[in-house]
């Protein structure tokens, strides 16, 4: 589709557009005085302004009415209009709302108030008897294109009168498309491109005054500052107060008074912030509750999030169902409790799969009033029915999705390697601007990434800095996940992860950088964390099993009893007493007494050398379900390797000097270290090996040499390969970490093969 005014589609093949153009000029003819009947959120106030714009340029007499949020609620209301009648208002042009509003229009009419209908939620069963009705969404509108935000449709109306597309207004009808969320394809793309360049080059006082107070460029404005900057401080004025202001700021030519509003508005989007923050506390607390009492009753946790709390502002809770669904993935319905009433006004995001107005239309019943689309909507309904919505809206969700659907999935656009993501790449992705819902800024995977640089950043350590480069090389890219500094500790184990993010331009100082936005990470194999220096083994292991408390996940430490710190030996004890609540999250192994089935834990803790190497390879090929090895045992200096031939053969002569050499193994090894300065445990190898070659022979307590040996191969004793191998895993072990994360990757990978 085109990119400018020509390829935009013609406002009359939307139903009804032709009876409310027609209503409209007569109200320009006859002197009528035209009220504009708005709603609250970002994209009814600018539904509103461009109204106001609108009927400016018309000469009409008009004024606009927002209801208030927390009293009036959302929609067309009885005593709104007996107000508007009052005042002498006889035409009534709804702009993001109405569709629904049966009751309020027909006490219109019947008041001789006309009405006209411009809207774009989904339309009930029953329609109200408005004079016009503007909704591309309404049963038998031809119109080609059904994702226009409140705005958009407030824009064609605008474009039907003025008999032209106004693309001078085009910016505030982008700020309501993509503050709604609506998909930004079709129509939706060629109206925020267009109002994204008329910012660009001519903003006008309001958008000004809001990109200073948020803190970005008006000259390189994108479509993610409307949406996450400029939208919630609109948003903050009906959420909190009263959305007028929001109106004033947009349809200003005077930039003092633009400054102010914009000023107050930022005021109230910190004050929004923290009272998000707290309900916020306060739901993810009550939804906890709800699957614990869900589990002591033997059921699963409910498919769709339903809570209520008394106080919580109607207003913000929309963020805050937007928040747990984020965090559980699920759909969420939250609702603010009037106890003096005893009803909830609540708001509701889905998940992908999930339509949300079609499971409360299933639910009808149970409301006062309820709209919106697929993945959002607002109702209200008394408290007594809070409990049979929740059934319902479970019983669709069964009916609607499968297991998988409620796994988030992130969707890889591109591949690509730390030298590939540059500014070159990120200009090319910029052809495909402008980005948001239905048109989604690139998803790169940045894939087996070396981990350069890891730390953390921010109040508390809440975010993430990395720096990623290919293997032998220098840092390439720097990568930020804001809010993720907890992956720190796991990415701290690892030398590599698989990155999904969105490339931008990091500016600082002149210079531009690329750098990709860290939406999720991955790290396959298993983790290894390197804390052989630490002259404080039990912290460490102190705050590995409060990590494990938290997560629900255990342990192995590979230690003897008088090893461990008091708190965990104590804690051992319990949980073999069975009286400990936790225990299981910590399992202790003795060196010498590896589990022959292998690990069933998530980590494995080396508190000690194991007694046998190969041992413990053995088990960690068995285990395929480790996910990380801890090294909290002493670094050894490097050994002479009494394995080599030379080694191997300056013992043998070493026994022929000795022979006969009486005493057990042990006996004999320990007489054979003292007398050539190898370790006792590799004479007592070489003993093994000579005697399983038949070089030398064991006999009445006696160990002498075969007079006549058989001429033959070290390599063909298996007691002096098992030697070879546990020295190779001891300097393995004791040597660097990435070897030994290489190792342990190798052991995952075979064993998921089995």
């Amino acid at each position: 589709m085109g990119a400018g005014a020509e390829a935009l589609h013609d406002p009359f093949l939307m139903l009804g557009m032709a009876a409310a153009a027609a209503r409209i000029r007569q109200a320009v003819e006859q002197d009528e005085k035209v009220l504009v009947y708005g709603d609250y959120d970002a994209d009814g106030v600018s539904s509103t302004s461009l109204m106001v714009l609108l009927f400016r340029e018309l000469g009409l007499r008009h004024d606009y009415y927002i209801p208030h949020r927390t009293k009036e609620g959302y929609g067309m209301n009885v005593a709104a209009v007996d107000k508007a009648a009052s005042e002498g208002y006889s035409l009534i042009v709804t702009v993001d709302n109405g569709i629904s509003a049966v009751e309020p229009i027909a006490h219109a009419r019947s008041l001789g108030i006309s009405v006209v209908v411009t809207d774009h939620h989904e339309p009930p069963e029953v329609l109200p008897e408005a004079d016009a009705i503007v909704n591309p969404k309404q049963p038998g509108c031809p119109y080609p294109f059904k994702g226009l935000a409140g705005a958009g449709v407030a824009f064609k109306l605008a474009q039907a009168l003025l008999g032209r597309a106004p693309l001078e207004w085009s910016d505030i009808a982008a700020l309501g498309t993509v503050a709604d969320l609506m998909p930004l394809t079709d129509e939706n793309r060629i109206l925020v491109r267009s109002g994204l360049q008329c910012v660009r080059r001519s903003p006008r006082a309001g958008f000004r005054a809001l990109a200073e107070v948020s803190g970005v460029s008006t000259a390189a404005l994108a479509a993610s500052d409307l949406g996450f900057q400029m939208g919630p401080r609109i948003n903050a004025a009906g959420r909190l107060e009263h959305a007028a202001p929001a109106v004033r700021l947009l349809v200003s030519d005077n930039m003092d008074e633009a400054q102010q509003i914009a000023a107050e508005l930022d005021e109230l989007n910190i004050r929004r912030r923290s009272v998000v923050e707290q309900i916020t506390k306060e739901a993810e607390a009550a939804w906890q509750e709800r699957c614990r009492r869900a589990e002591a009753e033997g059921m699963p946790h409910p498919g769709v999030i339903v809570l209520a709390g008394a106080g919580w502002n109607p207003g913000v809770i929309g963020i805050v169902a937007s928040k747990l669904l984020e965090r559980h993935y699920r759909p969420a319905v939250l609702l603010g409790l009037d106890e003096s009433t005893g009803l909830c006004k609540g708001s509701a995001r889905s998940i992908s799969g999930f339509d949300l107005y079609e499971a409360l239309s299933t639910c009808k019943h149970l409301m006062e009033h309820f709209g919106g689309h697929a993945a959002a909507a607002g109702m209200t309904l008394k408290r007594e029915h809070l409990d049979e919505l929740e059934r319902g809206l479970c019983v669709e969700a069964e009916r609607q999705l499968t297991p998988d659907d409620y796994v988030p999935v992130s969707e890889i656009d591109l591949v690509c390697s730390p030298s590939e993501a540059t500014l070159a790449t990120i200009e090319q992705l910029a052809r495909l601007e402008p980005f948001g819902s239905g048109n989604p800024v690139p998803k790169v995977l940045v894939q087996s990434s070396r981990l350069a640089e890891l730390r953390t950043m921010g109040k508390s350590s809440a975010h993430l800095k990395l720096s990623l480069a290919e293997a032998g090389g220098q840092p390439l890219l720097d990568a930020v996940g804001f809010g993720l500094g907890g992956m720190a500790e796991l990415l701290s184990g690892s030398s590599e992860a698989d990155i999904v993010g969105e490339l931008s331009v990091n500016e600082w100082n002149g210079r531009r950088r690329a750098q990709l936005m860290i939406r999720d990470l991955r790290v396959s194999e298993p983790r290894v964390y390197d804390w052989r220096g630490n002259r404080d083994p039990a912290a460490i292991l102190l705050q590995l099993r409060d990590r494990l408390l938290q997560e629900q996940s255990s342990a192995v430490v590979i230690a003897s009893e008088r090893a461990l710190p008091p708190q965990l030996h104590q804690e051992s004890a319990a949980g073999s007493a069975g009286q400990g609540q936790a225990q299981a999250c910590i399992q202790v192994c003795r060196p010498d007494q590896l589990p022959p089935g292998g690990f069933r834990s998530c980590e494995v803790v080396l508190l000690e050398r194991p007694a046998s190497w190969t041992e413990l390879e053995r088990c960690l090929q068995l285990s395929p379900d480790v996910a990380a090895l801890h090294l909290l045992f002493r670094r050894e200096p490097l050994r002479e390797d009494w394995t080599e031939r030379k080694k191997m053969g300056e013992l043998y002569a070493w026994l022929k000097r000795l022979s006969p050499l009486e005493g057990s193994r042990e006996a004999a090894a320990r007489r054979l270290a003292a007398q050539s300065g190898c370790p006792p445990e590799a004479a007592a190898a070489a003993l093994d090996a000579f005697a399983e070659l038949d070089f030398i022979r064991y006999e009445a307590d006696c160990w002498s040499m075969n007079a006549a040996p058989a001429k033959r191969d070290l390599s063909d004793s298996i007691s002096y390969q098992r030697a070879v191998e546990e020295r190779r895993l001891s300097d393995l072990l004791q040597g660097e970490c990435e070897a030994i994360r290489s190792w342990l990757g190798q052991l995952a990978r075979g064993a998921q093969t089995v």
